[in-house]
């Protein structure tokens, strides 16, 4: 059996890439997925740490968490996707010009 330390460190260094990636890239597609890598690392925390402590917790709020999950992938993609066709671009640095 694997030590639940070593999923909290793959948890951590997955959140700290999604964190950079996130903060560095300028694209609103990659930023989604970052997002969302982000999300899984949190998701793999809660599964390890319920796995440690004998606890069905973590396992319930990770399906919570899938499930708002999906539901921002469905309106997030849609937004995204929309405002590709109108603009022709994803970059977020043209996209704050769209402010009233």
């Amino acid at each position: 059996m694997v030590d639940p330390g070593w999923y909290m460190g793959l948890a951590a260094a997955l959140f700290l890439i999604g964190a950079v990636g996130l903060l560095i890239r300028r694209n609103a597609l990659v930023m989604f997925m970052c997002i969302e890598l982000m999300l899984n690392a949190v998701n793999l925390t809660l599964v390890a740490a319920g796995r440690a402590l004998n606890d069905i917790g973590g396992q319930v709020a990770v399906f919570f968490i899938l499930v708002v999950a999906a539901a921002e992938v469905v309106v997030g993609l849609a937004i995204i996707v929309s405002i590709f066709r109108l603009r022709s671009t994803a970059s977020v640095d043209e996209l704050a010009e769209m402010k009233g």
